[in-house]
């Protein structure tokens, strides 16, 4: 790797590798990281991928195909960040691994999947290779206009205009912002790719192409206030955008809800079952918003709340960011993350896991079904949650 690479984080990296505190509070056994506890070996968790990083900058190993699936292998979930005692430096972390997937792709050395993940975007504007005009098959027979100065911009992206699952979801949302009568609209067969998997996957130039067409797009057309359906979509409007000449007001969808029925805009009947929350590692750790989602399950009546084991800042991850949802890379076998969450959930005993992310949504969805336990436990959007009990 590059000198400079070398100079800015060489000590950081040797630190990280020497130290291995975020595998101690749990004693290994229930280490939240989720490339670890698929894989087991110690090279796929974060101070592994720092001694790999290390021995790469030192011209020790030489980059390779393998090399490239560990490094991809990581989810992106930021709790080696979180659980990190240095405070010096534990911000780094994550833009380390980011920085090694640049490198990577400079050197045109990634996994064939994460090659056609991009070779997807740039063809087709989206992972699926669907064409454009498929982008609001979603909407079905609602009525949702095009944005034309409304107060809001409903941003759907890929998953919710594409994926099954995301498509549900992208409905019980749009049915709540309708239903509460709030002022919005979609860009319809407009709508392009966010970029945030782009950027975590290392594409940065793909990513600012991405970006820069959207900022245009949304001040061409006015708009000023993005809700956005899935948090990956939020961490990039949000953290990244502005720094590209973006200036819009950026909220999740579950802000907006928690506002609607703080001000009794929507007031849900009831909801009598047993419910646990799946906290997004893009809306909780990377965005800090773990508050939220909870206040709104706990305002729904009759609803019994529960939290899993491993919740809100120490939430452990579906497996499904940083393109692992669409690579696929660490998600087969009994200790793949969505599986491990899922086992995680029903000991809760409750019968719905709420989740505020059509990636979680699809991920933890398929997890229930390899566990063999549909008749258990049912994954649910809180957007559906609140539909359910709005009687929409």
């Amino acid at each position: 790797m590059e000198k400079a690479y070398s100079i800015k984080y060489g000590d950081i990296v040797h630190r990280c590798f020497r130290c291995g505190y975020c595998k101690f509070p749990d004693d290994y056994t229930d280490f939240n990281c989720p490339s670890y506890r698929s894989f087991g070996w110690d090279t796929y968790s974060p101070g592994g991928r720092m001694w790999l990083i290390r021995a790469w900058i030192n011209d020790e190993i030489k980059t390779s195909q393998h090399l490239a699936e560990i490094m991809y292998a990581c989810a992106a979930c930021d709790n080696c960040k979180i659980q990190c005692v240095f405070p010096k430096f534990r911000d780094y972390l994550p833009y380390i691994f980011e920085e090694a997937k640049i490198k990577l792709v400079e050197e045109g050395i990634i996994p064939p999947l994460v090659k056609n993940y991009f070779k997807a975007i740039i063809t087709h504007g989206n992972p699926y290779n669907l064409p454009q005009e498929q982008r609001v098959d979603w909407v079905h027979e609602m009525q949702i206009p095009e944005f034309n100065g409304h107060e809001y911009l409903f941003y759907v992206g890929c998953v919710g205009s594409f994926d099954e699952i995301g498509q549900k979801m992208a409905r019980s949302v749009a049915r709540v912002l309708l239903k509460a009568n709030v002022s919005f609209g979609i860009l319809g067969e407009e709508e392009t790719c966010d970029g945030n998997d782009v950027r975590s996957m290392g594409e940065t130039e793909l990513f600012k192409q991405l970006a820069s067409e959207n900022i245009k797009k949304f001040k061409e057309k006015g708009v000023k206030k993005i809700i956005t359906l899935d948090p990956h979509a939020f961490n990039a409007f949000k953290n990244y955008y502005p720094a590209l000449g973006s200036d819009m007001e950026v909220f999740h969808h579950i802000e907006i809800f928690e506002r609607l029925l703080k001000d009794k805009k929507i007031s849900p009947s009831g909801y009598a079952k047993k419910v646990t929350y799946h906290d997004p590692c893009y809306l909780g750790r990377h965005n800090g918003i773990y508050q939220q989602p909870r206040e709104i399950l706990k305002m729904i009546p009759s609803l019994e709340f529960v939290e899993m084991h491993q919740h809100g800042v120490n939430a452990f991850c579906c497996g499904g960011g940083g393109g692992n949802f669409f690579t696929d890379i660490i998600n087969s076998g009994e200790d793949s993350p969505n599986r491990v969450r899922i086992r995680q959930a029903l000991i809760t005993g409750a019968s719905v896991v709420a989740v505020a992310c059509p990636y979680c949504e699809k991920m933890l969805s398929d997890a229930v079904k390899t566990e063999g336990i549909d008749d258990r436990l049912e994954v649910l959007s809180i957007a559906e949650i609140i539909e359910r009990a709005l009687s929409i």
